[in-house]
């Protein structure tokens, strides 16, 4: 099983990507918006993710989302991750 906390798993940057956008817009339909692609495919690449890392990410609320407790702990390492990828262009 993946372990989130030493990123055992593979993880491609365009889903951290997506994962960062949806942390900072606060809601799928928003991020989807933001990223110009549909809502129902940015939820399906966060279950994904989700299921690759083998943890909740986000909590679900009617009208938005917000990082559980190891999701907080991706979000720090994506904006990491991320922005190494993105210097390295």
């Amino acid at each position: 099983m993946p372990n989130l906390y030493t990123l055992e798993a593979h993880v491609d940057i365009q889903a951290l990507r997506y994962f960062l956008t949806v942390c900072q817009e606060g809601t799928m339909s928003r991020a989807a918006e933001v990223l110009h692609i549909t809502q129902p495919t940015l939820s399906r690449q966060i279950s994904n993710l989700e299921r690759e890392l083998g943890s909740q990410l986000l909590i679900r609320h009617s009208r938005s989302v917000e990082p559980t407790e190891k999701g907080q702990y991706l979000l720090r390492r994506a904006i990491e991750i991320v922005g190494l990828a993105d210097k390295t262009r």
